[in-house]
């Protein structure tokens, strides 16, 4: 009887004790609403920030890219397009990818005088960006800096939902794993 009364006892504590410890983090869904047409925001600042820096990173429902400037984030515009071109001679840049959206952030990759505060080659890949083993990232791409716009290239798995972030001094683009 004892041990019959410490059962009851045992299944009606779990029953009342709450779904997660209190101040845990939801389970997170990956339910999106963002969509796939173009997001743009504001023109240039004054005076431009500087592209700094791009890298990436992976997350559960969905893969980053972010673009690092040395102040505050400036306009964008991030599209899908159907062939990825050089900024100011409209050279195609390949892409690999079912699909490729075009970043042009209002920043230029040099300072004042000209000189480059982003080490990005026209056409190449982007420096220290590695993609491989991501669920929708496939290939990256510089495509220049022409007249105060830098614009970079990345290749995804088919044509997904993203969302288009300023957050202090970087633009954030998050692209979903799936509709």
């Amino acid at each position: 009887m004892k041990r019959l009364l410490v059962l009851i006892a045992s299944v009606l504590g779990l029953l009342v004790l709450p779904a997660a410890p209190v101040g845990a983090a939801p389970e997170a869904s990956c339910a999106v609403t963002w969509g796939s047409g173009v997001k743009s925001a504001g023109p240039s600042t004054s005076p431009l920030s500087e592209l700094l820096d791009v890298r990436t990173g992976r997350h559960g429902c969905y893969d980053r890219f972010v673009v690092d400037l040395d102040g505050p984030a400036s306009g964008y515009i991030v599209r899908y397009v159907n062939v990825y071109r050089a900024d100011g001679s409209g050279r195609v840049i390949p892409l690999q990818g079912g699909a490729k959206i075009e970043i042009i952030v209002r920043a230029p990759a040099t300072d004042m005088n000209g000189d480059p505060t982003y080490p990005g080659v026209t056409g190449q890949h982007l420096p220290g960006v590695t993609v491989a083993g991501y669920d929708t990232f496939r290939s990256t791409r510089y495509g220049g800096s022409f007249e105060g716009q830098t614009s970079l290239g990345l290749g995804v798995r088919a044509r997904l939902p993203f969302r288009v972030m300023k957050v202090g001094q970087r633009v954030v683009i998050d692209v979903a794993h799936h509709w």
